[in-house]
């Protein structure tokens, strides 16, 4: 265990005072970042408001906000883009806020997303604060924000609403608190397909927890007792624990179930309708078959070859960064979310260019820079975390106004 390990932040309930220094630097990268866009995208006479909110999967949602479920759209290759693709926590939370504010859908998309990121910075924050520290906690909620994709944390998506139930299911998952951790999941599981990454860390935390709550039971019958008889009552206080742990597991995947069950219920394909959903948008699971297939299909010619290089340098980085997260011991929730999440997004069969967004929630992997970073005196970190802000920034700006996300 490194010494920044050992200097963890007590357990307790989180601080928004101790995490003003990391909120406010994630704001100023989002402002950064929506300026370049919005200066970038007038250069090219376009709205950068309308790249945020009423674009790609964006107007999907908003969509499903406005007219409910199906919806869908039949391509001239017999592909049928379905509504139901597209999990419903966002949409209902645009839908309630349109309600009770004059906000349009895309409006309360935005505004969601907003807050949702600030809500996810702070969780990324406290989680980090727990396990390493403040500073480390610091660096690591600057580094999300300087992402090449970061930008997508600002748009009507849902990757910040389902970071920020992660991020803070993951804390009540460390910290016991087993019925928060369980609804979080459940609400995550209503909020992306990957929310499955959540349920796993907190029945892993759960069941690593009954196993030390065992272990120590066990430890404890071998030694003799020779104090005075315990009331019944303290017994049951010592199970109350046990029932909130395993009624946690309980809710944890109960939103993702009832909707993949909803769907196959009205698509009249039973349980697994929700995949040929998916397959008519060309998405699946194939154990990275295809993408691999795309890297290798970039070494046809010079020009191309240089991407399929960067696309192998990027995933190396990726799962080197996961190598050292076992290295140095993060907690098993956060190495079980963040494998699930890398797993899922590197081995879908379709949509290459969104691996980088789709692995955007996988934050634990950016814990080993968080703290490396943390090491050198707060003026040199600064300098780095600008200059990677300001090419993020600009990178975001070029890329909404390009192809932008799938």
């Amino acid at each position: 265990m490194t010494d920044l390990e050992t200097r963890a932040a007590p357990p307790g309930a989180p601080s928004l005072r101790r995490a003003a220094p990391a909120l406010l630097g994630y704001a100023a990268v989002r402002a950064l970042g929506l300026l370049a866009l919005a200066l970038w995208s007038a250069a090219r006479d376009k709205s950068a408001y309308t790249l945020l909110t009423a674009r790609w999967d964006a107007l999907w949602y908003t969509r499903v906000a406005e007219l409910g479920y199906g919806y869908e759209v039949r391509l001239p290759n017999g592909d049928v883009h379905s509504n139901l693709a597209f999990f419903p926590l966002l949409p209902w939370l645009e839908r309630l806020l349109a309600a009770v504010t004059p906000l349009s859908y895309a409006d309360a998309g935005f505004a969601v997303a907003l807050l949702a990121s600030v809500a996810a910075a702070w969780g990324i924050f406290t989680v980090t604060d727990h396990v390493y520290g403040r500073r480390a906690g610091i660096c690591a909620v600057l580094l999300w924000a300087v992402l090449p994709v970061g930008i997508v944390q600002s748009m009507a998506y849902s990757e910040s609403l389902f970071t920020a139930l992660a991020a803070w299911s993951l804390y009540a998952a460390l910290t016991g608190r087993w019925l928060t951790a369980g609804t979080l999941a459940l609400l995550a599981g209503l909020t992306r397909p990957v929310g499955l990454a959540v349920v796993a860390a907190v029945w892993a935390a759960a069941i690593a927890a009954f196993l030390r709550d065992r272990s120590a039971a066990a430890t404890a019958s071998s030694v003799p007792d020779r104090s005075p008889a315990r009331p019944d009552s303290a017994h049951s206080e010592g199970r109350a624990p046990g029932a909130r742990r395993a009624l946690g597991m309980l809710l944890a995947p109960l939103g993702a179930a009832a909707y993949v069950l909803w769907v196959g219920h009205r698509t009249g394909k039973g349980p697994l309708g929700y995949l040929d959903v998916q397959a008519g948008w060309r998405n699946g699971f194939d154990g990275g078959q295809a993408f691999t297939r795309f890297v290798a299909d970039k070494f046809t010619s010079f020009p191309s070859a240089l991407a399929g290089l960067g696309l192998i340098v990027g995933v190396g980085l990726v799962v080197w960064l996961y190598v050292v997260c076992v290295r140095q011991r993060q907690p098993l929730p956060l190495l079980v979310y963040a494998g699930v999440v890398t797993v899922l997004a590197l081995c879908a069969s379709s949509y290459f260019g969104s691996k980088p967004r789709l692995l955007m929630p996988a934050f634990p992997l950016l814990l080993p820079l968080a703290l490396a970073l943390a090491r050198p005196r707060t003026r040199r970190s600064a300098l780095v975390i600008g200059a990677v802000a300001a090419a993020s920034a600009l990178y975001g700006a070029f890329w909404l106004n390009g192809s932008g996300p799938p």
